[in-house]
């Protein structure tokens, strides 16, 4: 029985990844692996190669033009024909050497294509496979809106079983798990997935976050291979795991570095979140703080005067009478207004019953100073 020979896989490159994709988890692929450059380079190769090609095929049919003539000439008789003859055969001479000189161009083309990296695009064409594959037909664009539900959808109806796959660790498993359960091998799948690893990392769950990102990575890759393919991501899923696990050391590196290119993000994405989160903490804490005035009483303490800031430390209410004696009246009129907008002094009953809106803090802390006199 012949084995498949898998040394074309000695030189495998899948570790592009556009970073100015932008690690949006919103988007079904959070990581394209420079894919639009590496394309253009597939296709000025291929173009290279038809060029050659071409060229090779035009000399072919100009040399075959050039001895059929020359077959012609070599039976006739007259003069004119011999003179003829000459040139046709100065010419089939130069065709000659431009044949081989295209045909080795194109040697040496077809040798640098076997010596090209492969990558996702390439790693596999349709061929020898059990996989029954389906060609997607072509669908029309879904709005933002119906993206939204279908995914909600989909996650309320399988979310245990993406979840069950996001924690399986070994090649056979996933691949078991998935043909038992095609219907996750999507990009509502991947979406889930990536959620899932910032919220693990948000969490500090770091070793969880590690599991499902590698899932993730499986996932994503398949999906690649199903578009550079252009078929159904479930009829190809197989493929995958086939060439994952014949693959050399060096394939399963490349594997390796795109994972860890992916937990970075999910640690920054983890990180700008967290930020977020205590930014939002902190405003509602401080909505809450706000005084009657809307005035927040922890800034408005931090503008005192360092006098008035041991007062409200002390709770005295006799060193704030002294402390607002010794200031300037408006300075002081304007910090206890100040005060009293944060919430940092609250007027007594009376003031407030009297209906005292003008100025009422500096002139209820004369009061109490007077009424202190007296007694």
């Amino acid at each position: 029985m012949s084995r498949i020979d898998y040394s074309v896989w000695d030189h495998i490159e899948v570790s592009d990844d556009e970073d100015d994709t932008h690690p949006n988890i919103d988007t079904p692929s959070l990581f394209r692996w420079r894919h639009e450059a590496r394309v253009n380079r597939m296709e000025e190769f291929q173009k290279k190669g038809e060029d050659i090609n071409k060229s090779l095929n035009d000399c072919r049919r100009r040399l075959a033009e050039t001895q059929k003539k020359l077959q012609q000439l070599s039976v006739a008789s007259s003069d004119d024909a011999k003179a003829e003859l000459s040139k046709v055969q100065a010419e089939e001479k130069k065709l000659k050497k431009e044949e081989r000189d295209w045909s080795k161009k194109m040697e040496e083309h077809r040798r640098e294509e076997k010596k090209m990296p492969w990558n996702v695009d390439t790693l596999s064409k349709e061929g020898f496979s059990k996989s029954i594959v389906n060609v997607k037909p072509e669908a029309g664009e879904e709005t933002e809106e119906e993206k939204e539900q279908k995914h909600k959808t989909f996650v309320e109806k399988y979310e245990k079983q993406i979840k069950h796959f996001g924690m399986l660790r070994r090649w056979d498993d996933s691949q078991k798990y998935l043909s038992d359960n095609p219907h996750l091998v999507c990009e509502e799948t991947a979406n889930y997935l990536v959620i899932m690893c910032i919220d693990l990392e948000v969490e500090e769950k770091h070793a969880l976050m590690e599991q499902v990102a590698h899932q993730t990575i499986v996932m994503q890759f398949i999906l690649e291979l199903a578009k550079s393919l252009k078929v159904d991501p479930r009829g190809c899923f197989r493929q995958f795991f086939a060439k994952i696990k014949t693959a050399d050391q060096q394939y399963q590196e490349a594997f390796n570095a795109e994972l860890d290119a992916f937990k970075e993000r999910v640690r920054g994405r983890a990180k700008i979140r967290i930020e977020k989160a205590m930014k939002e903490l902190e405003e509602e804490e401080r909505q809450k703080r706000l005084g009657p005035g809307g005035l927040d009483p922890v800034e408005v303490y931090e503008s005192l005067p360092p006098e008035m800031q041991k007062c409200f430390d002390e709770k005295d209410i006799q060193m704030l009478q002294d402390v607002i004696t010794k200031m300037d009246p408006t300075e002081a009129k304007l910090h206890m207004k100040r005060c009293i907008d944060s919430g940092l002094w609250v007027p007594n009953a009376k003031a407030e019953g009297e209906g005292k809106d003008e100025e009422p803090t500096y002139e209820e802390v004369k009061q109490v100073q007077e009424e202190t006199k007296q007694e």
